[in-house]
């Protein structure tokens, strides 16, 4: 009697398009391990994503504005689920994997820095092998995360690949060649990255008032929509409609209204002095966290990986932090205390 996996594996092979990745043909783990009689090894991939510390605490990490207070502002953690929802929307329409999907979608940010991108700039300047967040994401799946005493979450090939090629959006968006991901999966969510963060965005900067409705360019609002909902499903069908045979696409139209959104956004929102004068900050505060901990290293750090020199140790831990408590570290090590008699 075949187990509930293989029926569901048998089920992706009658519904599924012929370029979907099927969980049956897996490349693997870089660990072999058993099947698990329930679930395929894509769905697993994402249960262990979801309950590992590093998804957690995404919930503290920048997407746009630094350390929000409000209550309606994204953060690195609903930015993720978001990309997850929109991701499944495109994979379901195309017959595509859904579950690999997903699971890329979930991974994808988990080497993410305190204060989003500025904490990556910060750690590629100070760090001389370099420092990509995407790379980062692959490490912490790879290694930093523990499953007991096992080291790292031991995900699938195709997850993997997935979380390390998710940028590649940007290439289909200008339609040039990039390299991976290698599966359709992979790439519609790296499409679906760039779908969430430029309608979430925009959103979030005009209700910090950083941006008014009327200033977005009119031609891309004209073509995509002008509600947030509206851009997300213009965006959505525009992908799904200009996929064809196995390759991904964007219809034209819909594309170019894409760029110029985005290019509005990298000239006029991210680089705006309100949110420009608090990166500064952020940068300074890590810049200084970091060079101090490498020479005061915390007890953590201490007990890191031994096969990792201090540097690679002090990077990771650092890289691991949410805005929160890297702020909470440096008032502690950096700030001067009040006398206590």
């Amino acid at each position: 009697m075949s187990t509930v996996r293989e029926q569901i594996e048998a089920r992706e092979r009658a519904t599924l398009s012929p370029h979907a990745a099927f969980a049956d043909a897996s490349r693997g783990r870089l660990v072999t391990e058993e099947e698990d009689p329930y679930r395929t090894v894509f769905q697993r991939d994402r249960d262990r994503i979801i309950h590992c510390k590093a998804f957690r605490r995404l919930k503290r990490k920048t997407q746009v504005f630094l350390a929000p207070t409000g209550d309606h502002y994204r953060t690195r953690l609903t930015h993720t689920l978001e990309v997850m929802q929109i991701s499944r929307t495109v994979a379901r329409a195309l017959f595509l994997n859904e579950d690999l999907t997903e699971a890329i979608a979930m991974g994808h940010d988990l080497g993410h820095t305190p204060f989003g991108h500025a904490g990556e700039s910060v750690l590629n300047e100070l760090y001389e092998p370099g420092f990509a967040h995407f790379e980062q994401s692959l490490r912490v799946a790879d290694k930093l995360e523990r499953r007991g005493d096992r080291r790292g979450l031991n995900l699938s090939w195709e997850v993997r690949d997935g979380i390390l090629h998710h940028s590649r959006g940007k290439a289909i968006l200008l339609g040039v060649e990039a390299e991976g991901p290698v599966t359709l999966e992979g790439g519609v969510m790296s499409v679906c990255d760039a779908i969430a963060y430029m309608s979430h965005d925009i959103d979030d900067a005009i209700r910090a008032g950083v941006i008014r409705e009327e200033d977005l360019p009119p031609r891309a609002v004209q073509r995509l929509g002008t509600t947030t909902s509206g851009r997300i499903e213009t965006m959505v069908v525009g992908l799904i409609e200009g996929s064809r045979d196995g390759a991904l696409g964007i219809a034209p139209d819909v594309r170019d209204a894409m760029n110029e959104l985005r290019d509005y956004l990298y000239q006029e929102v991210y680089p705006c002095e309100t949110i420009d004068a608090e990166i500064r900050k952020a940068k300074k505060l890590l810049r200084e966290l970091y060079l101090h901990l490498l020479d005061h290293p915390s007890a953590e750090i201490l007990a890191g990986d031994a096969e990792d020199d201090l540097v690679r140790r002090t990077v990771d831990f650092v890289a691991g932090m949410t805005d929160d408590y890297a702020l909470r570290l440096y008032e502690a090590r950096l700030l001067p205390r009040p006398w206590k008699p």
